[in-house]
């Protein structure tokens, strides 16, 4: 199977369980949230965030490692994961310590700190089965990944409508997570040993030293993103409190599941990419200006028809209850927008063993927002965290762009505003499509857009010999 032919294969695999995953996902949170109203899902938001911001101290960076390695030389896949599980099992050990001594230590009530506690768990055996994900990541084999996600969700789903009819309480979604988290370890070891490779057990000193000194700059970005998209939920509900958290959470967990869109080109470009690195720099440089191109025409029409149309999707999928969620969707989606951007760029960092400038500029990032949220939040509320959101992120693309431009895989000038250019018009004109006929035009609205940038020759020649590429065997 050509690269092309792989790559296009693995990015339709893991959106196919990336969407599907996100759907299951996102019925859960639909329930959820009017199961438990503003105040309890602000709670349950605050505990996974929480949670979510310790996790990172799990895995310094080896994910991100081992896909890249094991894809260079697949002969060493169980010496990485067996290696790695031993590793992460002092981590792990660590972490939930830290965990139990912090939550214990801010004062929240006693519901709330056992909800933090089981979700810890949880995210503790999440840790080992990432290294799993890794090795299919490695193998270029999405499918594992993208069944897990949906049976994850799938039973995640399930388990809402239990404690729906039960009347289970707060409590029992955090015993949910933790079910689904003890079935995903299983699913993912079980795999591992059967298709790819058995761990290897046998702790090599110097070899962890290297996967230690290889991946902080990899889990240093970690916890700076982490930092990033959690860190506004804590502070709002410290702040200001648990409702706002839930209104905010509402629209922030929508723009967070379009996510899985760049997330997919990404994931399956990134072995490829690693490989490029070191047997075709070229070819490294022409894999990154598509993959920019293809993400931004992709991320600002979605932008604009989430803008224009976040009043409906609101009221329809969460309730009047949610009525101040709409103009925070409709400020957030544009950092969502700005990631389909800086995705490409951070790949290539990664993919070209630069992972300490991805670090430093995360690194600034998240500084620059706990500032801003500090700034905002007292003032604006939940809008403010919003806006804190995305001028972020617009500090992000723009280091990001100042290293690319500077680089040797700089895109030219000329290029980067025929696309701009082309996709802004033809944004706009969707725009004024969807604003005066609604939601009901949605698919129109998409194969216009098409239409529009082919005639605008925003796809061109070497575009189409691509897609050719993809669909002939």
């Amino acid at each position: 199977m050509s690269t092309v032919r792989r790559v296009a294969k693995n990015t339709l695999v893991w959106f196919f369980g990336d969407i599907v995953g996100k759907i299951l996902s996102l019925a859960f949170v639909i329930y959820a949230a009017r199961y438990l109203h503003a105040e309890g899902y602000g709670i349950l938001s605050f505990a996974l965030a929480f949670t979510g911001m310790f996790g990172i101290l799990s895995d310094i960076g080896f994910y991100e490692l081992i896909v890249r390695e094991v894809a260079r030389d697949k002969q060493k896949a169980g010496k990485y994961i067996g290696n790695v599980i031993i590793l992460k099992s002092f981590l792990v050990a660590i972490m939930f310590g830290l965990l139990c001594a912090t939550i214990n230590m801010m004062n929240y009530p006693s519901k709330t700190v056992e909800l933090v506690l089981i979700l810890g768990i949880s995210i503790a055996i999440d840790a080992f089965s990432m290294a799993f994900h890794a090795i299919f990541h490695a193998f270029e084999r999405m499918e594992f990944i993208s069944l897990g996600k949906i049976l994850k969700n799938a039973m995640l789903l399930a388990g809402v409508f239990i404690i729906i009819y039960g009347n289970m309480g707060l409590l029992a979604f955090a015993y949910l997570y933790l079910i689904g988290s003890l079935f995903i370890f299983a699913y993912s070891f079980t795999i591992t040993a059967m298709k790819f490779a058995r761990p290897k057990f046998e702790m090599d000193k110097r070899f962890c030293k290297w996967l230690i000194k290889e991946g902080l700059p990899f889990w240093a970005s970690s916890v700076f993103i982490k930092i990033y998209y959690d860190i506004d939920k804590v502070m709002l509900s410290m702040m200001v409190g648990d409702v706002a958290v839930g209104w905010y959470s509402a629209a922030y967990r929508l723009v967070v599941t379009l996510g899985f869109i760049p997330t997919a080109f990404i994931a399956s470009i990134y072995p490829v990419t690693s490989r490029l690195f070191t047997s075709s720099k070229e070819s490294l440089k022409f894999a990154t200006e598509r993959a920019f191109k293809y993400l931004f025409m992709i991320g600002v029409p979605i932008g604009v028809g989430i803008t224009l149309l976040s009043d409906k999707i609101i009221l329809s999928i969460y309730g009047e209850g949610y009525a101040p969620s709409i103009i925070a969707l409709q400020i957030l989606i544009w950092s969502e927008v700005l990631l389909f951007i800086n995705i490409t760029l951070t790949n290539l960092l990664n993919s070209v063993n630069k992972q300490v400038v991805v670090t430093k500029v995360v690194g600034s990032m998240a500084v620059f927002n706990v500032f801003m949220n500090l700034l905002l939040i007292p003032k604006y509320n939940f809008i403010g965290a919003s806006f804190a959101t995305v001028v972020t992120r617009c500090l992000g693309s723009s280091l990001l762009f100042a290293w690319l431009m500077h680089s040797e895989y700089a895109i030219p000038t000329k290029n980067i505003l025929d696309i701009v250019l082309k996709v802004g018009i033809t944004s706009f004109l969707i725009g004024i499509f969807i604003k005066y006929l609604g939601s009901v035009v949605i698919i129109p609205s998409i194969l216009m857009y098409i239409c529009l940038i082919y005639g605008m020759k925003g796809i061109d020649d070497t575009d189409i010999r691509l897609i050719k590429q993809i669909l002939t065997r």
